[in-house]
């Protein structure tokens, strides 16, 4: 268990803190434990599993966010080899919260582009917590761009709260780097494997989020806004953030149910960042999985799909009821029925009349 320990992780701290004292407790005093720390650590373990199993949506934003979880440096570092990164949106700055370039994964070239956050105060200024400018955005778009020139596929990690909102970002067109990504990224003819390891906040995340596959790690989370924001717009008190966090539907179960994710990849008990080694091996397989899958799909197929995935997306109906018409007893007379003929036919012509009126609303509309 790390140092930092999440509030519902505390019987899992008791019970490592009471394993160290049993070891320290053998090696000071030459006495065989070995069963002892045995049966402690198959209980840590059950332990751990039991409660990971059965974390709320809020606890999943938590862990979501814990500062010892890998960010995209850490799974580049474990699963991708030849690594070069590229600097740059060759209009204002090098934005160091998104950083991207040429790796290999698996034997196959890949583009890379992640959001990235800081371990301390000084990484998280330089990165600014993961909250991209505009330039993060365009320097992510200049590198895609270059990746779907040489037909290289394209894997996205997204970790971020949102895009920056402060006022230097609105002088630079926040909103337009965003929407351009996501109109140029559908038109894009290489495969692009997106992968959300932590935190997917709102339209942030999406100008790296649009792709053929939507992959999220098992308590990561995706959403048009925080819990927290949420909160403080439905009930003005941040303090409900964990009810927010239900309704809003965030978790990788909610969206794999609603079909905005593909895939869930599975942590190791405890979260990702209790063994970063093993959840980077599990995401590249995935990765690599995807790969293989997506390379062989014709290109022209490959964005009609993508296109259509994105189009489909938040579509919701209700039932109808069926209307039930009156039974037909024989008994109407003719001159009913033509009555009834007549009203039906100066009904449709009113229609006509008032859609071609200059006066009528559909004119009004089009003048």
């Amino acid at each position: 268990m790390s140092s930092f320990a999440l509030p519902f992780e505390k019987p899992i701290v008791e019970m490592e803190n009471k394993l160290k004292e049993l070891r320290t407790f053998s090696e000071n005093q030459d006495i065989d434990v070995s069963l002892e720390i045995e049966r402690m650590q198959k209980k840590i373990k059950e332990t751990k599993a039991d409660i990971y199993s059965n974390l709320t949506a809020w606890q999943k934003v938590q862990v979501a966010r814990h500062p010892l979880r890998p960010y995209t440096r850490d799974y580049i570092k474990e699963i991708a080899t030849g690594f070069i990164e590229l600097h740059g949106d060759r209009i204002h700055r090098d934005d160091r919260a998104i950083i991207g370039g040429f790796a290999s994964i698996g034997g196959r070239r890949v583009m890379v582009i992640g959001t990235q956050k800081g371990r301390d105060t000084k990484s998280n200024l330089e990165c600014n917590f993961g909250c991209a400018h505009p330039e993060g955005y365009r320097k992510a778009l200049r590198l895609m761009r270059m990746a779907a020139k040489f037909g290289i596929p394209i894997i996205t990690l997204i970790d971020t709260p949102g895009a920056f909102p402060g006022i230097e970002s609105e002088e630079r067109h926040i909103a337009e780097a965003i929407a351009v990504n996501l109109r140029e990224m559908f038109a894009l003819p290489v495969p692009i494997i997106v992968t959300i390891i932590g935190e997917g906040g709102s339209g942030g995340a999406l100008g790296i989020g649009v792709g053929d596959r939507v992959l999220i790690l098992e308590n990561a989370y995706y959403s048009v806004i925080s819990p927290e924001g949420c909160a403080a717009i439905l009930w003005k008190d941040r303090t409900y953030a964990d009810k927010a966090a239900e309704a809003l539907k965030l978790t990788s179960e909610d969206l794999l149910e609603q079909n905005l994710a593909d895939q869930i990849v599975q942590e190791p008990p405890g979260g990702a960042h209790s063994d970063p080694k093993t959840m980077a091996e599990t995401l590249k397989k995935a990765l690599e999985e995807n790969l293989e899958q997506l390379g062989k799909t014709p290109t022209d197929t490959l964005i009609e799909q993508r296109y259509a995935k994105f189009r489909g997306m938040g579509v919701f109906g209700e039932e109808q009821k069926e209307e039930i018409a009156p039974a037909d007893t024989g008994n109407s007379s003719p001159r009913e029925e033509d009555a009834s003929r007549e009203m039906d036919q100066a009904g449709r012509h009113s229609k006509d009349d008032n859609t071609g009126s200059p006066d009528s609303p559909a004119q009004k509309s089009s003048d």
